[in-house]
């Protein structure tokens, strides 16, 4: 079993994203350990560029706020050597191809497997252009993560056959971001992933509330929550880890029901 499967081996899984960086990455570090005490499952690390694509302002401004402060690729990768040491909680990288194309694919994933990164995302690849990360990602044993979205339909089959580490479910259209309400049919979509291949659904995307942790856990296997955290980071920069930790508490506890 990988790594990541086991973070959702006990119950619904909390998963919960950072920005690299912001406000430092000394304090992401911490982060890591504050989020993992209070209950985290799975811990998505994402790594800052210019132009992320998929974000909404909240993870937008984190990531100009990082690379403002000099955040690199390798700096990171000193970071997440430091945390294993300390940890084995399952962790993911969440960024775009051109990131990892400028650092070099195979370099990439090669670092980051031997560091011992679980997994990555790429939310702006998409499923048909996936193969030359894909393969790479398995050379090196990292579970490359498939994204579907509500607007997948007959796609969703066809990406669950291929997933790896779990199923990235997208709960809404358009970009990252706090909702007040999420009106997608999460629960069909999981089931159509669910026929095809028995691997675990987390559901991301406009969830911030302890309420909506707990109903969208309610129908997939896990919670998946970003802008809220990003927020409390940059709401209170330096000081923002007992925050960070108190949220993430509160929404495990939810979940856990």
């Amino acid at each position: 079993m990988s790594n990541i499967q086991k973070a959702f081996q006990n119950g619904k899984a909390f998963i919960p994203f950072l920005t690299c960086g912001d406000p430092s990455l000394e304090v992401t570090e911490q982060l890591v350990y504050a989020m993992e005490r209070a209950g985290a499952d799975l811990i998505e690390l994402g790594i800052p560029f210019s132009d992320p694509t998929a974000e909404g302002p909240v993870i937008q401004e984190a990531s100009n706020r990082a690379l403002k402060g000099g955040v690199t690729t390798d700096g990171i990768f000193e970071m997440v050597k430091k945390i294993r040491e300390k940890t084995q909680i399952p962790m993911v990288f969440m960024t775009y191809a051109n990131v990892v194309f400028s650092y070099g694919i195979e370099r990439f994933i090669k670092k980051a497997a031997e560091l011992g990164m679980d997994g990555l995302i790429l939310p702006d690849v998409p499923f048909e252009e996936k193969e030359e990360f894909d393969c790479v990602c398995r050379a090196y044993g990292l579970d490359l993560i498939s994204l579907i979205a509500p607007t997948s339909h007959e796609r969703i089959r066809m990406i669950a056959e291929q997933a790896h580490g779990f199923v990235y479910c997208v709960s809404s259209l358009g970009v990252t971001g706090v909702r007040s309400k999420i009106t997608t049919d999460v629960g069909a979509m999981v089931r159509l992933v669910k026929e095809t291949k028995e691997i675990p659904c987390a559901v991301g995307f406009g969830i911030s509330t302890p309420e909506q942790a707990k109903k969208m856990t309610e129908v997939s296997d896990g919670a998946i929550v970003g802008s809220a955290i990003v927020k409390l980071c940059g709401q209170y920069g330096e000081a923002c880890v007992p925050y960070v930790e108190e949220y993430v508490k509160s929404m495990k506890d939810a979940i856990r029901g």
